[in-house]
């Protein structure tokens, strides 16, 4: 007998064996027992995880005489006549292949015909989203009212391409991916029924490269069995999976995640130079940054990760030494390469410039970039290593002078007087350094007050002293948009804007005006701060309005 493959020879023969997938088993069983079975279903998901095993088991136990637990008995008469090829009450058509009208007319022409041994004539179409328009139009009439005995299971991986008439006449199974810890359990059955003794760490790694198939994992099993003649060992399976050497790959990802550039771009030509396919390297470095992160964050990570014990030290240390900002960047940058690799003309380039960006955080001005930045010179300090490149050969030491002590503050320049407020350039409003010498108070200059009445003049002043005195060029620009006038005995600065007033009537910007005013003498009572137009006359009307109902209350604005 030919050799079959180990996908094949395992195939699950009953629903207990199927592995995972309990939300399906459970409904199919119960549709079994009750024998409440419909006449269309659609198993859609990933490859690999059951799809057409669970259809072609459900086909036969709904046509067993006394099926068992939901699954066939595979002893009465009706069970041994489907296992014979020439049957036809279970027929198994692949839509790709078969995916134009006439074939679908002549599907629905067969199915009006009774079945052979069983109560039911099963129709298994896989792959289905491959059939066209034209074949789904065909299809549908007899999908949507079949002939009592005919039940159609479409099998699909890309549900959406099918047309949603057709979905809505179907009963919808969504199957999911096998978890690692299920798919290590059945490859330990499948190497211990065969006979073939392995390391652990080869058992997690095939689990681990099937990313959640089964059939993907046992295909890689089968190759694996032929490379190694004794003991499967971990090295075995990285080598038939084609991935580098994972000593070659941590060198490499902590020369990134370190800064090192040159380093980096170095190891990554010897490993491309070795004859590793770009994909693949890209592939290593993405699960050494998944690896890195697990055991950065999970306690249990060797566990998880199902690493050698000499691996797992070296992707802890790694991980202990880079901080999470860091790995989140670079893992960031070559997830954004993958997909760009399939259609570039360069990929070693493109993978070579993704090396060279994650290794150099300086470059970029992104808050991740900082933050690793950051870190790299937090771990220089802390170690005592200098924050200089080995090829740097020049040292420059650079004395920077002290700032100037005066004994006594110098006096403030004599300003000119201008008819209109003018805003001076923040450089000219430069100080010397605070005094740091204990000195002699020096004389105040004592402010003409403007005369009164004159609100040009006042202004004038008004800005001159805030200016001086403030030191807040904010405050100032607000002032200088005001308009000004006096209602009576009273000089008010008005604004049409509520954003203006509010920043005027802050606690520390009032006191800044109040104590300007007071400098050119306009005490608080002989001056004020308003708001104009409808803002103004609402505003005001809610203050009116308040201190008729609290009389005896003192209301701030701010």
């Amino acid at each position: 007998m030919a050799y079959l493959a180990l996908y094949r020879t395992f195939r699950p023969t009953d629903l207990s064996e199927v592995v995972r997938q309990e939300h399906i088993v459970t409904v199919l069983k119960n549709q079994i027992q009750t024998g409440r079975v419909g006449h269309a279903y659609l198993f859609c998901g990933p490859r690999g995880t059951g799809k057409t095993s669970i259809a072609k088991i459900f086909a036969a136990a709904i046509n067993c005489e006394s099926p068992v637990n939901g699954s066939p008995c595979g002893t009465c008469a009706t069970c041994r006549a489907l296992k014979d090829p020439s049957n036809l009450d279970i027929s198994e058509i692949d839509a790709a292949s078969n995916n134009g009208v006439e074939e679908m007319r002549d599907l629905r022409e067969k199915v009006q015909y009774p079945p052979v041994a069983g109560k039911y004539k099963v129709y298994i179409v896989d792959e289905v989203h491959m059939l066209s328009t034209g074949a789904f139009n065909a299809l549908l009439k007899t999908l949507e009212e079949p002939p009592s005995h005919a039940v159609f299971i479409l099998a699909t991986t890309e549900a959406h391409k099918i047309p949603a008439t057709i979905l809505s006449r179907c009963m919808r199974f969504d199957f999911k991916l096998i978890p690692q810890e299920d798919l290590e359990k059945r490859l330990k059955f499948v190497f211990d029924e065969i006979g073939k003794p392995y390391e652990e760490e080869a058992i997690a790694a095939l689990a681990r490269a099937g990313a959640g198939s089964v059939r993907d994992m046992l295909s890689l099993a089968d190759t694996c069995l032929s490379y190694s003649t004794g003991k499967l060992t971990y090295k075995d399976v990285t080598s038939v999976i084609g991935s580098a050497d994972s000593g070659s790959v941590y060198s490499l990802l902590k020369a990134v995640l370190e800064g090192n550039a040159g380093e980096a771009f170095l190891k990554a030509e010897e490993m491309l130079f070795a004859g590793k396919s770009v994909g693949m390297l890209l592939k290593d470095l993405m699960n050494g940054l998944n690896a890195c992160t697990i055991a950065k964050t999970c306690k249990n990570a060797q566990k998880l990760l199902g690493l050698p014990n000499s691996d797992f030290t070296i992707c802890k240390a790694i991980a202990d030494s880079t901080d999470g900002h860091t790995l989140l960047r670079a893992t960031e940058i070559f997830a954004k390469v993958e997909p760009d690799l399939k259609y570039s003309t360069s990929p070693r380039v493109l993978f070579e410039t993704a090396i060279l960006k994650a290794s150099m955080p300086q470059t970029e001005t992104t808050a991740e970039a900082l933050l690793s930045r950051i870190a790299l010179l937090e771990k220089k300090l802390e170690g005592g290593v200098p924050a200089r490149n080995e090829g740097d050969r020049v040292e420059v030491k650079r004395e920077i002078p002290a700032p100037p002590v005066y004994e006594v503050e110098p006096p403030p320049m004599e300003e000119p007087v201008y008819d209109e407020p003018v805003l001076v350039s923040p450089k000219a409003e430069a100080r010397p350094a605070p005094v740091s010498v204990p000195a002699p108070a020096a004389e105040k200059k004592e402010v003409k007050a403007p005369p009164s009445g004159d609100a040009k003049a006042v202004f004038g002043t008004f800005l001159r002293t805030l200016r001086r005195t403030g030191r807040n060029g904010v405050l100032f620009t607000i002032c200088m948009d005001l308009d000004y006038e006096y209602d009576g005995d009273i000089f008010v600065l008005s604004t049409t804007s509520e954003t203006m007033y509010r920043s005027l009537k802050k606690e520390d910007h009032y006191a800044l005006v109040k104590q300007s005013f007071e400098a050119i003498g306009v005490n608080e009572e002989k001056f004020d701060i308003r708001l104009r137009g409808k803002q103004k006359d609402e505003f005001q009307k809610q203050m009116n309005e308040l201190k008729e109902t609290f009389p005896n209350t003192k209301i701030e604005i701010k």
